[in-house]
């Protein structure tokens, strides 16, 4: 079987996939659906379990240091190798606090952002479809649901 026959087998057996992700045949996606669904709650719910752990952090991992630096500087002084190997222990545990504290901050940042970002495109969306949608009396003049099939094909 040469490359390109493998490719396009490949190819559609990944299509044939992906047209069956969701097979309930309804309009509502199932949980495990192919359909990508995220709620504003969801996103709230792990931003401020994030921040929460940021906060957290931010004190409780710091809480040894002093203590530990002391430590390890008077056994350095007094001879014993495992001053410099606590101090070197404290070194790489600050470095990992502080990578987790910008990996938490990154996190709730940018659910922040994604939630605002998807709320102004769904409110632009709206908007065009009013703006392109006939106004019949008693309407807003937005598109009915059964006429928004159109604009997509």
């Amino acid at each position: 079987m040469s490359f390109e026959d493998e490719w396009a087998a490949e190819k559609a057996a990944v299509a044939m996939r992906l047209n069956k992700a969701d097979s309930t045949g309804s309009s509502t996606p199932a949980k495990g659906s192919g359909d990508y669904v995220v709620e504003d709650d969801d996103l709230g719910a792990i931003g401020h379990a994030a921040h929460g752990l940021f906060n957290g952090l931010q004190s409780a991992g710091k809480h040894a240091d002093a203590a530990s630096e002391t430590a390890g500087t008077s056994l350095k002084g007094d001879g014993f190798d495992t001053g410099a190997a606590l101090s070197e222990v404290n070194g790489t545990w600050e470095t990992q606090v502080k990578t987790l504290l910008q990996a938490c901050a990154h996190i709730s940042n940018h659910l922040n952002y994604t939630k605002k970002s998807n709320q102004a495109e769904d409110d632009w969306i709206a908007a065009q479809l009013r703006i392109i949608g006939p106004v019949a009396p008693g309407r807003d003049g937005a598109v009915p649901a059964s006429q928004i099939d159109k604009f997509f094909r």
